[in-house]
């Protein structure tokens, strides 16, 4: 049986099912795209690897990303939360989540349609992982007007990544077998 080429970074279990069955793959949802964005946050500086291991953890933190829920944090939660060893611990991050939630409820349009309103018309995959661009003018546009509406610790490179994971770009590379599978 012939393995199944993938790109380049998808080389432990952990990647490869990630990459197989998410990475991608257009997502809608305001919770779910709201719960990408806040782990796209917390893997700023980090590998990814981090976060997939412990995204139970954080949803369980995070009261499984619901926006209302976050948005009603306090300062007590922020304490529990800087004192929780199963997700990522930086303050900076965890307020720029809980911010994030009370942007997401302020938004005169639902999250779906504001984020994918800067996704690129389709586009040929790239030939290696060196032609797979860390940022867009798309995720600019997005950095910047997510930026004005209050969002905090997305700037053109998480929005980038974000694009990525939820589909509204394809990068996978031209060889993978995941390449246009996902189109929207």
């Amino acid at each position: 049986m012939t393995e199944l080429v993938r790109c380049a970074w998808a080389t432990t279990p952990d990647y490869v099912a990630y990459h197989d069955n998410e990475w991608g793959v257009p997502l809608r949802g305001e919770q779910a795209l709201f719960e990408r964005m806040c782990l796209e946050s917390f893997q700023s500086g980090l590998s990814w690897l981090v976060i997939l291991r412990k995204r139970e953890n954080f949803r369980a933190a995070f009261a499984g990303f619901d926006p209302e829920q976050v948005a009603a944090f306090g300062d007590e939660d922020v304490q529990r939360l800087l004192a929780d060893s199963g997700i990522v611990r930086n303050r900076a991050k965890i307020e720029a989540a809980i911010a994030n939630a009370r942007a997401v409820l302020e938004l005169d349009e639902p999250l779906d349609d504001l984020l994918w309103s800067f996704a690129p018309p389709p586009r040929p995959n790239p030939r290696a992982m060196q032609d797979v661009p860390a940022t867009s003018p798309e995720s600019h546009a997005m950095a910047r007007e997510l930026k004005r509406r209050g969002f905090k610790f997305l700037g053109p490179t998480t929005c980038y990544a974000l694009m990525q994971a939820t589909g509204m770009v394809d990068d996978h590379v031209a060889d993978c077998w995941r390449a246009g599978v996902a189109a929207r």
